[in-house]
């Protein structure tokens, strides 16, 4: 079977809508990373049909659960979940933060081959990121712990409606206990990813 075979399989199994062109995006943008990988240690996952799973649509099937035409992923590293995102939703916006450089040199060939108009990469650690306008969501995929992620990205959230998306495995009790009391849990999703083992959720918090 063909990655894009696996991909369309695993899509069936969902209520995604996904292009054609998409999954042929998807799909190269999973070429890229297993070739690019080789050299730069992006993931460890290094098998692509193992990425297709547990990199492709781990982060697609955050999508029906966003609000809002603008989105930062801190901690991006290769571009999850914001790349899989960008291509699902390109009338959205994403800014890709990274701190180290070989990642974002990678975002930035992905952007470039992929012609991906709706992706910025930015190379910066999230604390010292001054964006122009807040965002409607700041999204992590095993970026930090709670309570780092809403401390080091407060200035990056819109206060009216903005809200921080973390991707987390189980769900998280101790980091939910720790957080100040100025933010607050407004829903946890349980995520069903297809052929993925172990619970994902996805926490989202609002400043108060």
């Amino acid at each position: 079977m063909t990655l894009s075979d696996q991909l369309v399989v695993l899509i069936k199994e969902t209520s995604l809508e996904v292009s054609d062109q998409q999954v042929a995006l998807l799909i190269q943008y999973v070429e890229l990373l297993h070739k690019w990988n080789k050299a730069y240690n992006l993931t460890s996952i290094r098998d692509p049909k193992d990425m297709v799973i547990k990199h492709i649509m781990d982060s697609l099937m955050v999508g029906p659960l966003l609000n809002g035409q603008s989105f930062i992923d801190v901690g991006t590293g290769p571009g999850l979940p914001g790349i899989p995102l960008a291509i699902l939703y390109p009338e959205r916006n994403f800014v890709l933060l990274d701190s180290l450089g070989k990642r974002v040199t990678f975002l930035r060939q992905v952007v470039f081959q992929l012609k991906l108009e709706n992706v910025t990469p930015v190379k910066a650690r999230v604390e010292q990121y001054q964006p122009e306008t807040p965002f409607d969501g700041v999204l992590s995929r095993a970026f930090s712990s709670l309570l780092d992620m809403v401390t080091w990205c407060d200035h990056l959230v819109s206060v009216e409606h903005g809200r921080f998306l973390a991707l987390k495995g189980i769900y998280p009790n101790d980091e939910v206990a720790a957080l100040p009391s100025n933010i607050s849990v407004a829903k946890s999703h349980i995520i069903a990813v297809p052929r993925l083992e172990g619970e994902r959720h996805l926490i989202e918090l609002v400043k108060s």
